[in-house]
């Protein structure tokens, strides 16, 4: 019997022909992500016809010189490998724009062009801003868009901007970039982006959730004794990235946002409906809900910073944080931050939640952990070692996107003995391919008008409002807490590991 909601649950709007316009078209974003992301939804025919790719950037290039810059990466880092013939056929559709970013001709003549291609399409005029530049220069590029009348689109069609983080370094700039983004773009055109919020995994959160019985009843503080959301990275400051991340920080450039993005998904109620603004509504209630740090001890008693060490990584001798190539050698920069988080709701009163991230950990990968109070063992506490473990649902963002079950199990045999077994879903080997890259999905999203994806204006400014307090604390207050250490190619310091000992816990091994 055909289910009569079917159709209701599985529509969505459909992505439409659009121009494509990326601001900071001669970075590292739009030649590794971006523009194989277009590439493979060409391939996997989900892009729509018509849609136009056009650069604009500072370097003085031709068509076919951005084209073969292009090419050369797509080959290397395209999902899907690199088809000779569907490249030739995609490539006929971008093209460079050479300006400054504060040059007002600059964008007169954008217009011109985009009329021009408008035109050629029939009149179509759905324009897609992508800002993928260095940050100091979002202000101007908005101005400038809106100067030249490119942020209102023609009757019938539409105008939307797609804004890249770092959105803001803090709640005050976060506060006027979206003060510039509300008088340039209207809030329904602007997409602020989080790829976390991309991947797969991440997505089919709020189904593992709501639509399972097994765990939508078990989803709270009667049944879940503590939650742990871990990205670990096994690289360093590589690629001149030194000079960024000595200015951001674990805690600015990977907690206030991705991770506190995937903390929403797992705690939030369940939406009224799966409009953008149904999901977005409940995940900013998250956000607020925490309970706020905002005192240099209470920081110091819940938030672990730390910094590695000389040491071995996959084999390779690595340098210590402070040696690395344009970090100041007296950093005061967090490489590594744990956090005990406290979510003051009726669902997750008592439960703690614990966020980690790091560089030079021995491993590259993001998962989230929900441990489960374990069951009255009475029947099997004569056990040598009594029961090993409770049940532990992981959830993996990458590399390896899926989910597994820990649960408890007799060994076979004669007597009665007991071991952790694990279930294990793959999206691979479930569904015979592997997950489109996030930029994937998002990108098309934006293209079909859905904001599910990106986060609003308000979610932003909660997580600085909560994160400002950490930094505070750090840099500002008269006794702030110590900077921890660590050796590279470890898990992390002994003092993020004596954070979850005081509630009787330990950070699961990935």
């Amino acid at each position: 019997m055909s289910n009569p909601f079917r159709e209701d649950l599985v529509s969505r709007s459909r992505p439409q022909p659009c121009t494509v316009v990326i601001f900071g078209a001669t970075g590292d974003l739009t030649h590794r992500k971006l523009v194989p992301a277009l590439y493979n939804l060409a391939v996997d025919g989900e892009l729509p016809p018509g849609v136009k790719i056009l650069g604009f950037a500072r370097r003085d290039k031709s068509d076919e010189e951005f084209r073969s810059g292009l090419e050369e990466l797509n080959r290397k880092v395209s999902r899907s490998g690199h088809d000779e013939e569907l490249w030739s056929s995609f490539v006929q559709n971008i093209h460079y724009h050479q300006s400054e970013f504060t040059d007002a001709e600059g964008y007169k003549r954008l217009a011109e062009r985009l009329d021009e291609i408008d035109r050629e399409r029939g009149g179509k005029g759905n324009h897609l801003f992508y800002i993928a530049s260095a940050p100091e220069f979002f202000d101007d590029i908005l101005e400038q868009l809106k100067a030249a009348g490119l942020s209102k689109a023609a009757e019938g069609c539409w105008s939307r901007v797609i804004v890249e983080k770092p959105f803001g370094t803090d709640l005050a700039t976060a506060q006027h970039l979206n003060q510039v983004v509300n008088r340039t773009f209207e809030e329904k055109d602007t997409y602020r982006i989080d790829h976390y919020l991309g991947k797969e995994t991440a997505q089919n959160l709020m189904v593992l959730r709501f639509a399972n019985a097994i765990f939508e009843p078990l989803w709270n503080s009667r049944y879940i004794d503590q939650i742990q959301i871990t990205c670990s990275e096994n690289l360093g400051m590589e690629g001149g990235r030194g000079g960024y991340y000595d200015k951001a920080g674990a805690l600015r450039d990977m907690v206030q946002n991705h991770l506190l993005q995937l903390l929403s998904l797992v705690a939030m109620e369940p939406p009224t409906d799966l409009s953008a603004d149904g999901v977005r509504d409940e995940k900013v209630k998250v956000i607020r809900s925490l309970r706020q740090w905002d005192t240099p001890e209470k920081v110091a008693k819940n938030v672990v910073r730390a910094q590695y060490t000389a040491g071995h990584v996959d084999g390779r001798s690595v340098p210590g944080y402070r040696e690395e190539d344009r970090v100041d050698p007296e950093s005061m920069t967090e490489a590594y931050v744990a956090v005990r988080l406290m979510i003051d709701t009726w669902r997750w009163s008592g439960v703690p939640f614990y966020i980690r991230m790091g560089k030079q950990l021995p491993k590259k990968a993001t998962e989230i952990s929900v441990h489960f109070k374990a069951p009255p063992c009475v029947l099997f506490n004569a056990l040598p070692g009594g029961v090993p473990g409770g049940n532990v649902l992981v959830i993996r963002i990458q590399p390896d996107e899926g989910i597994s079950l820990r649960m408890v199990s007799k060994i076979p045999g004669t007597s009665l003995r007991l071991e952790p077994v694990k279930m294990d879903f793959h999206y691979s080997t479930s569904f015979g391919k592997g997950s489109p890259e996030a930029y994937e999905r998002l990108l098309l999203d934006a293209m079909a008008g859905d904001a599910t994806l990106f986060a609003r204006r308000d979610e932003v400014e909660e997580a600085w409002r909560f994160i400002d307090h950490i930094e505070h604390a750090w840099h500002q207050s008269d006794n702030p807490p110590p900077m921890a250490e660590f050796v590279a190619g470890t898990w992390g310091p002994k003092e993020a590991d004596d954070l979850l000992k005081e509630d009787g816990h330990e950070w699961r091994r990935l």
